[in-house]
């Protein structure tokens, strides 16, 4: 099932409205490509509203705000939802700062998500309305762990119910959950975190995933972190002796270009609850 959804995004090369973080913006472009996507980056308010009517889904990532950009985060998303686009949320960083945090929240209000997509401490400061992380990072205390796991897939259900949106919670063990089920993905390496970006690549990537497979939200939003995460593993399986985290980011990406339905099928670690 999930390989369906990565066949689908290769067939119907979806076209995607990035408003991202300026950290990661051409990693973010190049994995939509990679995946079989098509991406257009744009935050200028005045540009926004234009650039999401042709496209099919809209990727808003908090990574690196400013008023200008956070003007065209709102005209861009009322856009997307008049028109029934995809609308997905990047909280980076929600709780390391009152901008960060009053933002995301601000945009939840005003603008209906189909997913959201973040580590536990962004996500439970999204549930909260405040909350602590290490800058971009999880609190360790949030993590989710094999103690934790019970409760967290309860936490993700009941914000999915709550929110109406596929939550998607990335770490150590990823969890994506509507208010009915949710996968428990195990797939990933450590090293994957000493990379700038791999969050923000993925919420672009689940985007177009979404955009692909509008019948099956949840299975596209699982399918999209399944393929990041085996990406990981198969391009660490391939560094080299000399090999660094800039490699390595080139070689994840490589291996999502590379990623057919098989593969995925075959190397996708997961179960639902």
């Amino acid at each position: 099932m999930l390989g369906t959804c990565i066949e689908n995004v290769r067939k119907n090369v979806p076209l995607v409205h990035n408003i991202t973080n300026y950290v990661t913006v051409n990693d973010v472009a190049n994995v939509l490509l990679a995946c079989g996507g098509s991406p257009i980056m744009s935050d200028e308010p005045e540009d926004v509203e234009d650039i999401t009517t042709i496209c099919g889904g809209l990727n808003i990532n908090i990574g690196t705000l400013n008023k200008s950009s956070i003007e065209g985060m709102y005209r861009a998303g009322k856009r997307a939802n008049e028109l029934g686009h995809v609308v997905l949320l990047d909280p980076v960083g929600a709780g390391a700062s009152a901008l960060r945090t009053n933002t995301a929240v601000g945009l939840m209000d005003k603008i209906k998500f189909n997913v959201i997509r973040g580590n536990i401490s962004e996500i439970k400061t999204l549930a909260l309305g405040s909350g602590t992380t290490k800058g971009v990072d999880a609190d360790v205390a949030d993590a989710v762990t094999e103690e934790s796991l019970d409760s967290a897939v309860k936490f993700a259900k009941d914000l999915a119910k709550k929110t109406g949106s596929v939550i998607a919670i990335t770490g150590a063990i990823d969890l994506v959950a509507d208010a009915d089920r949710c996968y428990v993905i195990r797939n990933g390496r450590p090293e994957m975190g000493r990379i700038t970006g791999t969050g923000c690549q993925l919420s672009g990537m689940m985007t177009a995933f979404l955009v692909a497979n509008p019948e099956a939200p949840l299975d596209a939003a699982a399918a999209a972190v399944c393929t990041m995460g085996l990406a990981g593993e198969i391009g660490w399986s391939r560094m080299q002796e000399g090999d660094g985290n800039s490699t390595y980011r080139n070689r994840i990406i490589d291996a999502i270009f590379n990623m057919d339905g098989k593969t995925l099928d075959e190397g996708a670690k997961y179960e639902i609850r």
